[in-house]
């Protein structure tokens, strides 16, 4: 087994882990994932994929600032991803992480898009802002 420690910016200073779901498309908490926490957005790559327990890897959020309450609530629905990893992250998803108790990093190293694969199994430490790799 490989692991690749990567040093990174920690917004929400939580511990997670668990296996990765990568896109290298920009998601919308609001309207673009269910309740259940399927991606329901029919022109995204990860379109169907369920994001509970996952380590969701996308470049950033977009969309309504009401995607930070939808983050809360799939926390609390026990739909939520186990953390999140962004190129550079924004208001919407790190404030929906820091009330929901969600891990999340940005500016790695390197490009978790490129260097993080679906299914690699990836633990966040919010606290210390690193990300290891296991694969």
């Amino acid at each position: 087994m490989m692991e690749i420690i990567l040093k990174g910016r920690a917004i929400s200073k939580f511990y997670g882990e668990g296996f990765a779901l990568v896109s290298n498309k920009p998601i919308s908490f609001f309207g673009g994932i269910d309740k259940n926490g399927i991606i329901k957005e029919r022109n995204h790559d990860l379109y169907g994929m369920d994001i509970t327990g996952k380590i969701l890897v996308f470049p950033r959020g977009k969309g309504s600032t009401v995607g930070s309450y939808i983050i809360y609530q799939l926390k609390k629905n026990g739909h939520a991803p186990a953390g999140i990893i962004n190129i550079e992250t924004e208001p919407i998803i790190a404030i929906g992480c820091i009330i929901a108790e969600i891990p999340l990093i940005d500016k790695l190293e390197v490009n978790p898009i490129t260097n993080i694969k679906t299914g690699d199994y990836v633990i966040i430490d919010g606290k210390n802002g690193f990300v290891k790799i296991r694969r």
